[in-house]
């Protein structure tokens, strides 16, 4: 009769090996969004227009052209996207990501080709959605 509390006891110990490897997961999405959104605004400060929109979401860049009528990289330019360098916070919910600096914003998603950001220059309103500069539709 001790075999069943055996038994019960080793699929615990598995499901609880399962949780703890998932921890570094995490933390590794939560470092790879924190880098993404930190590269985004180091292109911002080299004014690199080619490398801002390659780490735009696909929907972002095609919104932006739309409502600029005009190539990314020329669109990109005219965005007023304040430069944020500290990071304060990084918030993950699944494949998305929000990315909390000093003087901006971010919110990125997860492709499979990395994270890609989705909104920029967005600040906090009470009891309303965010405020972006740069999202897509």
């Amino acid at each position: 009769m001790r075999k069943p509390h055996r038994i019960s006891t080793l699929i615990f110990l598995a499901l609880l090996g399962l949780v703890l490897s998932g921890c570094g997961s995490v933390q590794e999405r939560r470092s790879d969004a924190e880098t993404a959104a930190t590269g985004f605004e180091r292109l911002l400060r080299a004014d690199d227009p080619a490398g801002l929109c390659a780490a735009l979401a696909p929907e972002t860049r095609g919104e932006l052209e739309d409502s600029e009528k005009a190539s990314c990289e020329k669109a990109i330019s005219s965005q007023d996207i304040p430069l944020g360098s500290t990071t304060h916070r990084v918030d993950l919910y699944g494949r998305q990501a929000r990315v909390v600096l000093d003087a901006d914003t971010l919110f990125l998603s997860l492709f499979p080709d990395g994270w890609k950001v989705v909104a920029a220059g967005c600040t906090p309103r009470p009891d309303r959605p965010y405020q972006c500069t740069l999202q897509g539709g």
